[in-house]
This record gives structure tokens, C-alpha cells and sequence, in this order.
């Protein structure tokens, strides 16, 4: 089991927020896409956050985007459709989103729409 699993999302959430903002996006487009991709709004989303959950806890609560399999690309070298373990899978794909929009992706093509 990796350790990111029993990381709480809360933890991770200000890097993510750094990398969108240091790249000129913003928090409302990450949390877009993270409710895009979760099923979670604003409210689940600060839930979550105040009370620490794992990522492990996150994406099982969670309801993901039926058009979630159309996520394709390379996260650290790994491509995220080839990731065996479905959590790590999950989380690879939470993170090739937001390096989408840190990368200037529009916002469309980031949502898949």
C-alpha cells in the first residue's frame, strides 16, 4: 500500500492550489475540476478538507465522472490509463488535471466537454 493513500487530502490540497495559482490559474478552477472529477461541490469539497480525510477515504466516498476513462497522459513518468492499483489510478488522475490547468490547458478541454 503507498503511503500517499493514508495522506490526508487536506495536506496535499495547498500544493495543488500553489501549483494552479504560480501558474496564473485559479483555486475556483482546481475545485471545478476536482468536483468535476469527485462528484464533490464546494461544501463536500471544505468537509473533507476540515476533517482530514485520507486520500484513501476521499476517493471511495466519492462518485467519479463517468468520463473519467478519456483522462490520458503521463503523470511522473507514468501513464495515468496504465495504473494497475484503481486509488492510485484515481489519484494519478486528480493530478494530471491539475497539471493540465497549471500547464494553461482550457478549461473545457481539462473538463473533458
Amino acid at each position: 500500500m503507498s503511503r500517499i493513500f493514508t495522506t490526508s487530502f487536506a495536506s496535499v490540497y495547498p500544493h495543488y492550489v500553489a501549483k494552479v495559482e504560480r501558474k496564473g490559474r485559479s483555486k475556483a478552477e482546481l475545485d471545478a475540476v476536482i468536483e468535476w472529477l469527485t462528484g464533490y461541490d464546494e461544501a463536500a469539497l471544505t468537509g473533507h478538507l476540515a476533517a482530514g480525510t485520507t486520500f484513501e477515504d476521499f476517493f471511495a466516498e466519492a462518485s467519479l465522472n463517468p468520463r473519467v476513462t478519456s483522462i490520458t497522459g503521463v503523470v511522473c513518468g507514468v501513464r495515468v490509463e496504465d495504473v494497475e492499483d484503481p486509488l492510485m489510478q484515481k489519484i494519478r488522475y486528480l493530478d494530471k488535471l491539475v497539471d493540465e490547468i497549471a500547464k494553461g490547458r482550457p478549461m473545457d478541454k481539462v473538463l473533458r466537454t
